[in-house]
């Protein structure tokens, strides 16, 4: 599992930061990338990456504000134009309004999709677990901002224990259909009579990663909740030390409150995104120190990073 972002910014493309897009890359999971927000250009960004549209499989979508969505038009239509690769459907989840947004973009520009987008609308008393799957499960909460925005927490289901193949051979399991009873959690019982216990060649089911992704928002407790225990949790940090009024006055966070946050929730990593264009140089690396002195594992990630998760 790897997190890599297209954009970072906040507001307006700048010369170091596209505007907000990021994607998380299921590809050994469950072969699909799933993208967070679409500003404008993040179809240009992905040009500069291995990223494979058709592979793009779920967009989750966290306000409406166009430095967010702005790309979605345009990424549809290019995802269409693979036509020598295998069109896939496309699910959206995001709030109410997405899906006129998205057709009507269409609709005006004449543009013709021959995948079909399967749409997911949220207000504020439908949220909590909006998507699970055999693998993942997909929370949300609403968040603190302008306009009605949703953070987003992926949790992968644990994984299956592993099967000691070695250890089996040496005990004397021809490889064959014992090994499959083996490692589906049957004991069996080999001709010369010994008996193999299987919970003694699988290992432990193996936690599953959380990914905690936060959209525009002033300081809130639904971010704690969603971050709680989180592996990676990626905050915006628009403002720095010191901005908690202008924070406060244009509905975003600072990036002190963003390590806060962390902190509370007992995220293991910290990633600032959605930075002002005024922090450049070493007023971006300031603005980590300065959050590093409340949540040490910090990091102000750059467009085109990738995170091992």
């Amino acid at each position: 599992m790897e997190i890599q972002f297209l954009g970072t910014g906040a507001g307006q493309p700048s010369k170091q930061r596209n505007v907000s897009s990021l994607v998380l890359k299921l590809l050994d999971e469950i072969n699909e990338i799933w993208m967070f927000d679409c500003g404008e250009g993040t179809q240009r960004q992905i040009l500069n990456t291995t990223i494979k549209p058709r592979k793009v499989r779920k967009i989750f979508i966290t306000h409406l504000h166009g430095d967010h969505i702005f790309g979605l038009p345009g990424f549809l239509s290019s995802r269409a134009f693979q036509a020598n690769e295998e069109q896939t459907d496309l699910d959206i989840y995001g709030p109410v309004g997405i899906k006129s947004y998205v057709m009507t973009s269409l609709k005006l520009t004449g543009s013709r999709l021959p995948y079909h987008i399967n749409f997911f609308e949220f207000d504020d008393k439908q949220l909590g677990k909006i998507m699970e799957t055999d693998k993942f499960v997909v929370y949300s909460e609403k968040l603190d901002h302008g306009v009605f925005c949703m953070g987003y927490r992926v949790v992968q289901k644990d994984l299956e224990g592993t099967l000691d193949a070695e250890a089996l051979k040496q005990a004397g399991v021809p490889f064959g259909p014992l090994f499959g009873k083996v490692k589906n959690g049957q004991d069996v019982t080999l001709e010369d009579g010994n008996i193999i216990i299987a919970k003694d060649f699988i290992s432990a089911p193996k936690k599953g990663k959380i990914v905690t992704i936060i959209g525009d928002t002033r300081k809130t407790n639904a971010s704690v909740r969603l971050a709680l225990g989180a592996d990676i949790l990626v905050h915006e940090s628009t403002y720095g030390k010191g901005d908690d009024k202008i924070a406060k006055r244009h509905a975003h966070s600072t990036n002190m409150q963003a390590a806060q946050i962390a902190k509370e929730a007992n995220a293991k990593r910290l990633l600032l995104n959605h930075i002002s264009a005024r922090f450049i140089g070493r007023d971006c690396k300031k603005l980590e120190l300065d959050a590093a002195s409340i949540f040490e594992n910090v990091h102000i990630v750059r467009d085109f990073e990738e995170e091992v998760i």
